[in-house]
């Protein structure tokens, strides 16, 4: 986990501004920004003089630090590479942010100062950029040190960083950017932090107990665990075989948010919670298994989510349901051919126990239809086709309602972390065809993703929903592995950008 930063604001005049370090931005072909400029002038020349040296050309994510910069208050002045200034979005400037706080964190500097919130980006306003600041500083000095015996972090680290506004009267929408900065970076910390954990600690009782300690802190959240016997008796036959080849038991975690009414209609937000998936008797190869500890990314998303949602107080009601187990082989565990019997009533083919993920999401999609949702969105990594199709970039999005498309859509582009859109079209249903059961639960080697979305949409006919299907997002593979956190932001701004009341 990151070290703990204090966020804090202020006004004036940058050069006068006492701190360890100061961050400001620099456009291609070694332009100043505003605050540079003034910097400039206090300095008498000094930056453009280190500029026309070339050792920083401006473009997006370069950095140089320098030291006693004359007529600056601040020990240190670091300029940022912002990239062309009429090409500077939300991308360029999230990637100059990250940049500027892993620059930071290089350094011994315990407290510094960002003037990057002050920059012009296209369509994005300055609470946005007070945010989206606090969550690229947050993701960038992100580490996962839980499990080892001696911890890794600098001998100084930072512990404030002040976002530097133009004007007082700019301060009430900083602190709206600062709160909701925040929120979302603890709600992906909290997901990385569980998706990163080890499936020996990370089972799904203990995904449980974090949804009891979530709602211990919240009064607006309330908590239920069905275990085995629960499931049993409401008849989730697809949830269940998944389990049976497990010594851990099952369970399906229901967390409520009440900002509002209990009587309106909710959002419903359902996370795969697979804690390993070693593919059951149809087991995966063993190169890169260690990863599938990753498989319950969407459930500790729907925490991180629920966790930002409850620290804004947004006034809606939201549900979270995280149907949790493992996949693994076993005597006891569901074989190919084997037919089973969802909560829905339909029958359902397991033709490969590796696509165990719409097993336990589809008795998990009929279950919520019990809280009249405004809207359903399922989260899962759910289909190594989805990677093959997207790559890492974006998350998968199908839906049968367009307007929650555009919606997430909308939401994917403010916050960062963008979806895709793919097909739902109806001539796929006919690859999920079975001759002894209602359903297969795969559908061939073409359209992976889609077939899956297309399985999981026959469960959800009486409600608008969505599935994101976030398997090449999920985690980073290589020298980087970890969990991204992703898609708390997405999700939250989606809810940030919904009207009261559903």
């Amino acid at each position: 986990m990151s070290e703990r930063i204090d966020f804090g604001l202020r006004t004036g005049a940058p050069e006068r501004m006492k701190t360890g370090l100061l961050s400001v931005g620099v456009f291609e072909r070694r332009r100043l920004s505003p605050a540079a400029e003034s910097l400039n002038g206090a300095s008498e020349g000094y930056l453009a003089d280190v500029l026309r040296r070339g050792d920083l050309e401006g473009k997006v994510g370069q950095t140089l630090l320098l030291q006693r910069v004359p007529g600056i208050a601040a020990e240190r002045v670091l300029l940022v590479g912002c990239g062309r200034e009429r090409d500077l979005t939300a991308g360029p400037f999230a990637r100059a942010a990250a940049s500027a706080a892993r620059a930071i964190a290089a350094t011994a500097a315990t407290d510094a100062v960002s003037l990057l919130p002050g920059l012009g980006v296209r369509e994005r306003d300055l609470a946005w950029r007070v945010r989206e600041t606090v969550v690229a500083t947050r993701g960038a000095t992100y580490r996962f040190d839980r499990m080892k015996s001696e911890k890794e972090g600098p001998a100084r680290a930072l512990r404030r960083l002040t976002l530097a506004l133009g004007r007082r009267r700019d301060l009430e929408a900083g602190q709206r950017g600062l709160r909701e900065g925040v929120a979302i970076a603890d709600g992906v910390e909290r997901a990385r932090d569980l998706a990163n954990l080890p499936a020996n600690v990370c089972t799904p009782e203990f995904l449980a107990e974090q949804a009891r300690a979530l709602a211990g802190k919240h009064p607006a959240l309330h908590v239920e665990v069905l275990d085995e016997r629960d499931m049993e008796k409401l008849g989730m036959g697809a949830l269940l075989a998944v389990a049976r080849g497990s010594r851990q038991p099952p369970r399906l975690i229901v967390l409520e948010y009440r900002g509002t009414e209990r009587e309106a209609r909710p959002v419903v937000l359902v996370g795969k919670g697979v804690t390993f998936d070693a593919g059951g008797i149809s087991l995966k190869p063993g190169q890169g298994m260690d990863e599938m500890k990753f498989d319950m990314s969407g459930a500790a998303a729907v925490l991180g989510v629920l966790h930002a949602v409850a620290s804004l107080a947004l006034p809606l009601r939201v549900v979270g349901v995280m149907p949790a187990t493992e996949n693994l082989p076993d005597g006891n565990a569901i074989k190919p051919g084997d037919i089973v019997t969802s909560l829905s009533g339909q029958t359902i083919e397991v033709l490969n126990t590796d696509a165990e993920g719409r097993l336990i999401l589809c008795d998990a999609l009929t279950y919520v239809d019990r809280y009249d949702p405004a809207v359903v969105i399922d989260v899962a990594t759910l289909t190594g086709a989805c990677v093959v199709a997207l790559g890492r970039v974006p998350s998968g999005l199908f839906a049968n309602h367009a307007p929650l498309a555009r919606a997430l859509l909308a939401a994917g582009e403010a916050s960062g972390d963008r979806v895709w859109e793919l097909p739902l079209w109806e001539e796929y249903r006919e690859l999920l065809k079975s001759n002894f059961a209602d359903v297969a639960n795969i559908g061939g080697p073409e359209a992976g993703a889609v077939t899956a979305a297309t399985f999981l949409a026959r469960f959800t006919r009486k409600y608008h929903w969505a599935h994101l299907d976030i398997a090449g997002t999920a985690w980073l593979t290589g020298k980087e592995k970890g969990a991204t956190g992703r898609p708390v932001p997405l999700l939250t701004q989606y809810l940030l950008d919904r009207p009261p009341r559903g």
